[in-house]
């Protein structure tokens, strides 16, 4: 593969060596193109010697070679883009990523953003005020929306010596998100459902019946999807997590509105995971106000069930591997394998939320995975990046030849 690594003024521009570093330890072409900004964060020799390949400053003002930057008088932006498979910024400033957005271009690197055509993978680096911009905000949006990958920012220290949103990501995970893009892993061809977090079923305007559940399992599911080169449609319930790069994001809040999502984009899915803890009941009627408290209580709270959305995937989704999840608290066999068989699901992951060191808010999970066909599988207390590996393992070994 031939990436293009355009790095941009910020501190993070430091970690663009390691990032070369990683591409060719992995079989990928590289070229880098510096913006006026990150010189001053990185000599271009280093990333000449490291890449093997002359560096992209100025569009006329880089030394010329065969094949490389300004070579025989050409137009090289036009030459640069064509030359790149993947087109990756990292770091992103958020004037560059302002810039990508608006489709502005007075650099080498923006002319050449606006010249290719290819998927496009954007880390954006900044301090976390900057980041929580409603315009910076706006920026992002607008470049998912045109099918952008964004591969984070991250939640950890800052330049500032702060702790906050806007930290690059690693490069590992940068990496990994230009291979998905690129289609070139496991799951390339494959789309990939996943539902997280819970529902929220208003009460009134103010109060809901919800659960505890913090959707991190679900997002763990469909980053790891997406590292595997799958198209990934995350439908997420009501949570505070950042999006995990190149997926597609469909928010909902309660019960019924996660279930027109899932029977929108199952059809198209060949692996469906229920990750999301969908409420069981909601309030047959919602107060049109704040229910007051010098009012009274109310003398009842009437429930009426939700849809059970699992159960009627089958019809939705023929062809496709279905699996659910359950949260118990007790004898967990015995429910785990009536709501398998219930279901009609393929599989069947199930925990014990009862558990402190297992529990909805925990960073770590551990599961037995029953099958409809073969024995129960028991996956040890874990990272839940960690199992969302194995459990992909698992189910993708049940996908049908492409």
């Amino acid at each position: 593969m031939r990436v293009l690594l355009g790095v941009s003024g910020g501190i993070a521009a430091y970690k663009s060596a390691e990032l070369v570093r990683r591409f060719r330890a992995r079989g990928h072409e590289v070229r880098c193109a510096l913006t006026r900004s990150a010189v001053s964060f990185v000599a271009p020799l280093t990333l000449e010697v490291l890449s093997g390949r002359p560096v992209y400053q100025e569009e006329y003002l880089a030394a010329g070679g065969s094949g490389g930057p300004g070579a025989n008088g050409e137009e090289a932006h036009i030459a640069a883009a064509a030359w790149a498979e993947v087109l990756c910024v990292a770091p992103a400033t958020t004037h560059v990523l302002a810039r990508l957005a608006l489709g502005l271009a007075d650099d080498f690197l923006t002319t050449t953003a606006l010249a290719f055509t290819g998927p496009l993978v954007v880390a954006p680096a900044m301090h976390s005020s900057m980041w929580e911009k409603p315009t910076t905000r706006q920026h992002a949006a607008a470049l998912r929306g045109r099918g952008v990958w964004l591969a984070g920012p991250v939640e950890g220290p800052l330049a500032s010596g702060e702790v906050g949103m806007g930290r690059m990501a690693e490069p590992e995970a940068i990496v990994e998100a230009v291979e998905a893009a690129a289609g070139l892993g496991p799951l390339a061809g494959r789309t990939v459902l996943v539902t997280a977090g819970p529902t929220h079923e208003p009460l009134d305007p103010v109060r809901f019946l919800g659960n505890r559940s913090s959707g991190k399992m679900g997002f763990a599911l469909a980053a790891e999807a997406a590292r595997r080169g799958a198209r990934v449609v995350l439908v997420a319930g009501p949570v505070a997590l950042t999006s995990p790069p190149g997926l597609q994001r469909v928010d909902v809040v309660t019960a019924r509105e996660m279930e027109r999502a899932v029977r929108e984009h199952a059809p198209a899915a060949d692996l469906v995971v229920m990750a999301a803890a969908v409420a069981d009941f909601r309030p047959r009627t919602i107060a049109p106000g704040k229910i007051k408290k010098d009012e009274g209580l109310p003398a009842a709270i009437e429930l009426e069930e939700n849809p059970d959305i699992l159960a009627g995937l089958r019809a939705v989704a023929p062809r496709a591997v279905l699996v659910g999840f359950a949260a118990e608290t007790g004898d967990l066999e015995r429910h785990a394998r009536a709501k398998l068989e219930r279901k009609g699901a393929d599989f069947l992951v199930a925990n014990d939320v009862s558990r402190r060191d297992i529990a909805f808010e925990s960073e770590a999970n551990e599961v037995t995975v029953f099958r409809r066909q073969g024995e129960p599988v028991f996956l040890s207390r874990r990272p839940k990046a960690e199992l969302a590996a194995s459990l992909f393992d698992l189910f993708t070994a049940m996908l049908p030849s492409s």
